[in-house]
């Protein structure tokens, strides 16, 4: 649909709107129809007024611009957008799965398979990203979609960058911050390996694994490094031996991705199709 015609000026009138998918800051996002095609999409709606409120117009058009020349099974595609006098739109493919973050708050925690799946999956579509030198650097559960397959998807490039050099911004989400961003250095591609490294802890356990009662204290575990790993029958050494390879607070001795999908917890219990139906 809207991929194989770019040049098409889209407009509201070409589709049906259904239920809401959900809320924003900046907007909200509906269920979608193309009317020619009958293609399903979730249309994404940004108000013009909130974007120069809080003067985003920088940060959205690179958002719109990464996510567009992205092609990749574990990422979220973005069709097209369009726009009126107040709102902008983008058209999103639609996960039909929602946010992984509500399957692991129903659940509390996810499986080796399921957790490996998902890493894998992410460490593939990371790898991708990188090669086009695009850092994610917002790696967290609200952010991965799944599809009607149960595969994942990476969803929100709102704090991607595309750089060969070093960055100095501080962004992201709070308990996925890297030690590097938390002391405002200099970071590279490394922070987005250190991420799948607090994934991992999260799917396994429940919790991030640096979360504490008051953000000064996030940073100063993070800074830290202080990792424990509470006592759970369910969660193998394997595992534990992963995520200790990832949250190294030297950047350059972080488990590089391609040795990621070498490790023996991946390999006994990743799925290679990515997918994992309910």
């Amino acid at each position: 649909m809207a991929s194989e015609s770019p040049k098409k000026n889209w407009s509201i009138n070409d589709f049906e709107i259904g239920k809401p998918l959900g809320k924003g800051k900046f907007g909200r996002v509906y269920l979608a129809r193309e009317s020619k095609s009958k293609y399903i999409v979730a249309l994404k709606v940004i108000f013009k007024e909130q974007i120069e409120k809080y003067r985003l117009q920088h940060q959205l058009k690179r958002e719109m611009a990464i996510q567009t020349s992205l092609r990749h099974p574990h990422v979220l595609r973005l069709y097209g957008w369009f726009h009126d006098a107040e709102r902008i739109f983008l058209i999103l493919e639609y996960a039909h799965g929602g946010e992984l973050y509500g399957e692991l708050r129903r659940a509390g925690y996810l499986s080796e398979q399921q957790a490996a799946t998902y890493i894998a999956s992410l460490t593939h579509a990371l790898a991708y990203c990188h090669e086009k030198h695009v850092i994610h650097r917002d790696i967290k559960p609200e952010n991965l979609l799944l599809d009607h397959e149960g595969r994942l998807k990476i969803a929100d490039f709102g704090w991607s960058v595309q750089s060969t050099n070093k960055r100095h911004t501080m962004c992201g989400t709070l308990d996925y911050l890297a030690p590097e961003m938390v002391e405002n250095k200099a970071h590279d591609y490394a922070v987005d390996n250190w991420t799948l490294g607090v994934l991992c802890y999260e799917f396994l356990y429940g919790v991030p694994p640096f979360e504490a009662d008051s953000q000064a204290d996030t940073f100063r575990r993070i800074m830290k490094v202080d990792l424990t790993f509470p006592s759970t029958p369910h969660v193998s050494t394997e595992a534990k031996d992963l995520i200790l390879q990832l949250l190294v607070k030297d950047s350059a001795k972080r488990l590089p991705l391609d040795k990621i999908l070498k490790h023996p917890w991946i390999i006994m219990n990743a799925d290679p199709n990515g997918s994992f139906p309910e």
